[in-house]
């Protein structure tokens, strides 16, 4: 029987924690940011019909056709962030609520937010 890492642990009641209060709506949608070691998900979910209306990710084929082994994390979770609000706004969504998912508001998880800002994702 394994043991569970309490870092893990923690970060999951921090979830809890924030999800109490945050909900995706249809007219404002959760954008909720996922990181692993090696890649950053982000997904656009409307929680009334429990549904992900886009996601991108850094595995996505427009991301990994360009190509770039040299960026580093940062730089790929920015273009997840840009790819996810081009996506979103071509599916019509243009105001969104920002779910961290139990991460800090640091680093990958920020430059997704700051990614999706820029191209035009409000909230």
């Amino acid at each position: 029987m394994g043991k569970t890492n309490p870092r893990v642990a923690a970060r999951m009641k921090r979830k809890q924690r924030i999800r109490k209060s945050i909900s995706g709506t249809p007219d404002r949608p959760r954008l909720c940011v996922f990181r692993s070691s090696k890649h950053i998900y982000a997904q656009i979910i409307d929680d009334t019909k429990g549904i992900t209306l886009v996601s991108a990710s850094t595995l996505d084929e427009v991301l990994r056709s360009q190509g770039d082994t040299k960026k580093k994390k940062v730089e790929k979770a920015a273009e997840v962030g840009r790819l996810i609000a081009k996506k979103a706004k071509e599916n019509g969504v243009t105001k969104v609520v920002f779910d961290r998912n139990g991460y800090l508001y640091h680093g990958r998880v920020k430059a997704v937010s700051d990614g999706a800002r820029e191209n035009g994702l409000e909230f």
